[in-house]
């Protein structure tokens, strides 16, 4: 996408949540949070102003943790991981620092869950890499050609502000009580800790139609997976369009599809529950049955 030169270096206080364990991932100092055992899920966080992997998945974590090894890292130009000079924001870049964190962890093979821009990057993994994935999921994704919406491009365009930010958060939730005062003043403060702005606003200059076209995956390498996929979508979700859901299910051979009513873009936050069973159930189906 862009070579920008970074802005300093993002330092959160030691006791801050977002902030889990330091590796070494494709040659970046890599923020990533590593919990429970048994195979390993990784969860790739959306591209939302501010936001960390701990933001993202800090709901179903220790829910996943209970049966899976679950890993959650901050992608490069996002949250605490390095963001080094001369860095160039493209998919390339993502999918090699992603295997990058498998490799530092000495993971295999992965089931993946892509949240909104982390489903395109899921899903560009493993069309490039399928030896490296078991299942997939993909939740409000990206990935496919789609016009961009007014709700997806204000995010990419964001501005620091608070009301910015609140405007931002009422576009996520299909309910307002997921939207509070509380939570803007949360996420504004992220979005503006030294590192955050400069990264983010180098990595979708307008127009950013060629943004969402650049992290679409191939159709014939869509339709070549040989992963089982589960695709989740909000059916009020106003940042993606609920047709990416449709048009992954016709694409992909072996998927599945769950769409929540009175569900936005948030459904690991607004369905928390219900998709941490989603997601116990179909990983579930893929261990080997205890003796």
């Amino acid at each position: 996408m862009l070579d920008v030169a970074p802005g300093p270096q993002a330092s959160p206080a030691e006791s801050s949540p977002e902030l889990g364990k330091s590796v070494l991932a494709a040659g970046l100092k890599t923020n990533l949070h590593d919990l429970g055992s048994g195979h390993p899920v990784v969860l790739i966080h959306g591209s939302g102003p501010g936001v960390s992997a701990y933001a993202n998945w800090r709901l179903c974590m220790p829910e996943l943790a209970r049966s899976f090894r679950v890993v959650a890292p901050d992608l490069v130009g996002f949250g605490f991981t390095e963001r080094p000079q001369g860095i160039s924001y493209t998919m390339d870049a993502w999918v090699q620092h992603l295997l990058g964190v498998l490799d530092a962890l000495g993971i295999e093979r992965a089931h993946l869950v892509g949240n909104s821009f982390g489903g395109a990057l899921a899903l560009a993994l493993a069309t490039r890499h399928p030896q490296r994935v078991a299942r997939l999921v993909l939740m409000g994704s990206v990935g496919v050609r789609f016009k961009i919406t007014a709700e997806l491009d204000a995010v990419w365009g964001y501005e620091p502000s608070l009301p910015a930010m609140r405007k931002l958060i009422g576009m996520f939730s299909a309910d307002r009580h997921h939207a509070d005062e509380e939570l803007a003043r949360l996420r504004y403060e992220a979005s503006i800790r030294p590192g955050f702005q400069e990264s983010y606003a180098a990595m979708f200059p307008a127009p950013r139609q060629r943004w969402v076209d650049a992290m679409a995956s191939p159709e014939e390498a869509v339709r070549a997976l040989p992963h089982e996929t589960l695709i989740i979508h909000g059916r009020e979700d106003r940042v993606i369009p609920l047709s990416n859901a449709y048009r992954l299910l016709e694409l992909i051979p072996q998927a599945q599809m769950h769409v929540f009513g009175r569900c936005g873009h948030w459904t690991q936050i607004e369905q928390a529950a219900r998709f941490s069973r989603l997601l116990l159930d179909f990983f579930g189906e893929a261990q080997p049955a205890k003796t």
